[in-house]
């Protein structure tokens, strides 16, 4: 039993250490034992950073086009409800018309603003 114990601790430790050893990032790396230089590392983060931005702002203007073209349809919508109705008649349906245009205006206006 006592040697059970030892054993377990004994590869318990050899884990432990080698777990412990740091490990250089990439294969290149691990052939050469050398790090990259940490311009390529920030030229990279640079890089990609830019690409991801690209990205966003290309996402938010497809956003923008389908939400104003939305707007657009919900305009043309009221206006036919409005033409329908009568000084005398205010219609449930103008009304909510109305709500869902003004809550997808401030949507574009704040998608204009971008993500500052």
């Amino acid at each position: 039993m006592g040697w059970g114990l030892f054993l377990i601790l004994l590869f318990a430790i050899s884990g432990w250490a080698q777990s412990a050893t740091p490990r250089p990032s990439t294969p290149a790396q691990r052939m050469s034992g050398t790090a990259a230089p940490p311009d390529d590392d920030d030229e990279t983060r640079d890089r990609i950073a830019r690409d991801m931005a690209k990205k966003a702002n290309v996402e938010r203007q497809a956003a923008l086009k389908a939400d104003t073209d939305k707007l657009v349809k919900l305009a043309t919508e009221l206006k036919a409800y409005v033409d329908k109705s009568n000084e005398n008649v205010l219609s449930l349906e103008v009304l909510k018309k109305a709500e869902e245009i003004e809550k997808l205006a401030r949507s574009v206006k704040e998608k204009m603003k971008g993500p500052n």
